[in-house]
């Protein structure tokens, strides 16, 4: 019971302060701290607006609790669309405990995760096409296990590649309420972080990491197996590039050799291929 006579805010005195508060409005900022109390995790908006009065604005209800809260040891935050309490930021330092050496991303990780965050929904092609560089399977597999990064969809072009988005995750761990408190165009130059003079046209996107998926995507299939089909084109890829580095360590002659092999067996391959669809025809 001590634990929740500390986290109430005080409440209104019998001297006339906060009687211009209605009814509706108290009911409902105790509801919602009761509910965000309990939670483990954020809780959506709209989950808590079912259980308002029904003459109660969520969002208002929300932002006066907020303030409540603002000045305490533990604030009501919001992360995106949902709103969770959290350890006051100035005082995360007191129950900080490190149990491991904390390992840095990279800088192509980071790079990944910044391209993700501001050009989303995006493929693994376009942050490569965007970073001017390949990226390696484990980059995007370090940002997936974080919790930043997830699997939105497959974009509507060929060979449907899986399009890449932030979390709540992302916006937790970086403070954000929402994604568009990322820092535009201005404030990075502000930051220093922009030198010299930019490209002409040169810009900022704006973020949208909404869970709706976009006119130029799919949704995931539920088949798990072909959630992956980027990975087997990676291993194509990995096979290529071992064909080719073997190709090098041997001289010239061999090299055509195994050239020419390679093709004969592709090309019957093919044929084989052909004569099997002629004969299911």
């Amino acid at each position: 019971m001590a634990k929740i006579a500390v986290l109430y805010p005080q409440q209104p005195s019998d001297d006339g302060e906060g009687a211009g508060e209605t009814a509706a409005m108290t009911e409902g900022k105790r509801i919602a701290e009761a509910l965000l109390f309990a939670a483990t995790d954020p809780v959506e908006e709209k989950e808590l607006a079912k259980r308002m009065p029904e003459d109660a604005d969520v969002s208002v209800v929300l932002e006066e609790l907020k303030a409540d809260y603002a000045m305490r040891g533990i604030n009501l935050v919001r992360v995106g669309t949902k709103w969770i309490f959290r350890t006051a930021a100035d005082l995360g330092w007191l129950l900080s405990r490190e149990t491991q050496e904390q390992k840095k991303l990279s800088r192509a990780a980071l790079e990944t995760l910044a391209i993700c965050a501001y050009h989303q929904p995006v493929t693994r092609a376009e942050i490569e096409d965007i970073r001017g560089v390949a990226i390696s399977k484990g980059t995007m597999d370090v940002l997936i296990e974080t919790g930043w990064v997830r699997l939105r969809g497959r974009r509507k072009a060929p060979g449907r590649p899986v399009t890449y988005g932030t979390t709540d995750t992302f916006l937790m761990h970086f403070g954000l309420e929402q994604i568009t408190d990322l820092p535009g165009l201005e404030e990075l130059k502000g930051a220093g972080l922009f030198d010299g003079r930019l490209p002409q046209g040169f810009g900022v996107p704006t973020p949208n990491d909404s869970l709706e998926l976009t006119d130029t995507e799919d949704p995931l299939e539920e088949d798990a197996a072909d959630l992956f089909s980027e990975v087997t084109e990676d291993t194509k890829a990995e096979a290529v590039a071992a064909i080719d580095a073997a190709l090098e360590a041997v001289d010239e002659d061999e090299a055509e050799a195994l050239v020419a092999q390679a093709e004969a067996e592709a090309e019957a391959e093919g044929q084989a291929k052909s004569k099997a669809d002629e004969d299911g025809n």
